[in-house]
């Protein structure tokens, strides 16, 4: 009942989200981030990198019948955190609390800091980093030579559970996730606390939502991957049928949550992770 109840929710969100006039139906997101500054001063980052073969999935939108291609990549193995994003405005300044311009993040940006350069009280430093914008998240990704994942990257990882690459099919996969989910303030523990999954990646689930760098993509009646948004109402209307797994509950969350968010906003629960491209082509 209460996963029901929850589905529920989520279409609601996904639909209220699909009227609201500030929805973005274009990909200016995606232009209004060269106006990134040229300037941002690089910053060190040890945070262990996990290969990620790639292959073909089954996209949560889109025809059940075409598998999408995923190069191979490397990923971070946990989220950002409060102490490495600190070191990041430390070092560019134009992105603390009080410099950063409207066009990058809304009047919550970094909302519970005490200032320019201290954290949230009693803030864990190696709690994830939230309130925090797309636009900002991609800054601290350049500043440490890496960028965030896409969407396709993200999901792909998503699909495995402890022991298997892709544990879509069974049955407790979703019920789990949609358990984590609803534990309330997740995002105020220190990352890799649980055990990771298959590929090595820690809290894909259980801390925090995340930023993908191509987010609004899934605003599309065609691939999702193209960018190009030709029918809002169609899409809207469609979204649960044009699903591929309609009792993926955790996902018709995630992507009802991404169809409600404009790059500037920032969330209490929503933070990102870092990703890299790599020539290694090995299958595990």
């Amino acid at each position: 009942m209460k996963v029901l109840i929850l589905l529920q929710i989520a279409f609601v969100v996904l639909f209220y989200s699909c009227n609201k006039q500030n929805v973005k139906l274009d990909i200016s997101a995606a232009n209004e981030s060269k106006l990134i500054s040229n300037t941002i001063h690089s910053i060190s980052s040890d945070v262990k990198m996990v290969y990620i073969p790639g292959g073909e999935y089954k996209p949560f939108y889109g025809s059940e019948y075409v598998l999408t291609k995923v190069a191979p990549f490397l990923v971070d193995e946990r989220a950002v955190t409060n102490e490495e994003f600190l070191a990041f405005v430390k070092a560019n300044p134009q992105w603390s609390k009080s410099n950063i311009k409207k066009i990058f993040a809304d009047s919550t940006y970094l909302r519970d800091w005490q200032s320019d350069t201290e954290l949230p009280k009693n803030a864990k430093p190696d709690a994830p980093i939230c309130f925090v914008s797309w636009f900002a998240a991609k800054a601290y990704a350049q500043s440490v030579g890496k960028r965030l994942p896409t969407l396709d990257e993200w999901e792909f990882i998503a699909m495995a559970d402890e022991t298997s690459p892709n544990a879509r099919a069974k049955p407790e996969y979703s019920s789990n996730i949609t358990s984590l989910y609803l534990q309330k303030e997740r995002q105020y523990y220190s990352v890799k606390q649980s055990k990771p999954n298959y590929w090595g990646v820690y809290n894909i689930f259980d801390l925090i939502w995340e930023w993908t760098d191509d987010f609004n993509s899934v605003l599309t009646t065609n691939d999702s991957r193209t960018g190009q948004y030709e029918d809002k109402d169609l899409f809207c209307a469609g979204s649960a049928t044009s699903s591929t797994d309609v009792l993926n509950y955790a996902a018709f969350m995630r992507f009802a949550l991404r169809v409600s968010v404009k790059a500037n906003y920032t969330i209490a629960n929503l933070g990102f992770r870092c990703a890299k491209d790599t020539s290694i082509n090995n299958k595990k």
